[in-house]
């Protein structure tokens, strides 16, 4: 996603958060948090703020739902989509040195962030300073290494899985957390290996960038055009069968 525009990264967030995929494991994040009313919840790379009247519809009025992010451009789509709302607070910030104070928040989210991040150890170790005593971190990340697409030519297949991986700064985040979760002094509560799986191109091609990221691959040398195009045109044919794992971790401060 780092080449997307601002535009093309709220717009593919966006399209991520409203499959049936993206709605299961959102829901199963939020509960996860077991937030009540008063609550102080921040979101740690709260993005064009996708989710944040979700927390606010939970903890209510008397809450606090903070979202953190570096992007400006992220953080100004997400004071559009909250503005008038009570209880929201957005603040510029990067999750290496949360804009927080010390024990400071009830809860604490991270969705698809350390994937991204330069430090990810450090970033669990900021996040559970500014966790209360008894506090919670939700957080899911996937597991690029594990993306699997069905097709009879499984060389094509997992040349471009690797490729996918490949471009992701941290691509194996998902099977970290507990590890680095435990060193960042978090108490790791449950862990959950969610297999999320695509049936239909459509669906696949948005949120995999079939199309898109198996021409990166052609350019770059990784895949051949003539291995490419069948390859696509079967899987747009169908039946598609693709899926990476994602992992959903609670942890308490």
């Amino acid at each position: 996603m780092s080449q997307l525009t601002s535009a093309d990264r709220i717009a593919y967030l966006d399209t991520a958060a409203t499959t049936p995929i993206g709605r299961d494991y959102k829901r199963r994040a939020v509960d996860a948090l077991d937030l009540r009313p008063g609550h102080r919840v921040m979101d740690v790379g709260c993005g064009p703020g996708t989710d944040l009247r979700r927390l606010a519809d939970v903890v209510r009025a008397d809450g606090l739902v903070v979202g953190v992010d570096r992007d400006p451009g992220m953080l100004a789509e997400a004071g559009r989509r909250v503005a008038g709302r009570p209880g929201v607070e957005l603040r510029l910030g990067d999750v290496h040195a949360l804009p927080l104070d010390d024990d400071s928040m009830d809860r604490a989210r991270i969705d698809r962030v350390l994937m991204h991040v330069a430090d990810p150890a450090a970033a669990l170790v900021e996040v559970r300073r500014v966790l209360r005593p008894a506090g919670v971190l939700v957080v899911t990340e996937p597991d690029w290494d594990t993306l699997a697409v069905a097709d009879e030519d499984v060389a094509t297949s997992r040349r471009f899985a690797r490729f996918v991986a490949g471009r992701v700064r941290n691509p194996t985040i998902g099977r970290e957390l507990v590890r680095l979760s435990g060193r960042a002094g978090l108490r790791v509560r449950s862990v959950e290996a969610i297999a999320v799986v695509f049936d239909d191109f459509d669906t696949a091609d948005r949120i995999l960038g079939l199309r898109r990221n198996s021409a990166r691959a052609v350019a770059a040398g990784e895949l051949t055009d003539a291995d490419v195009q069948p390859w696509l045109r079967r899987l747009t044919a169908g039946p598609l069968l693709a899926s990476v794992t994602l992992y959903l971790v609670t942890a308490g401060a």
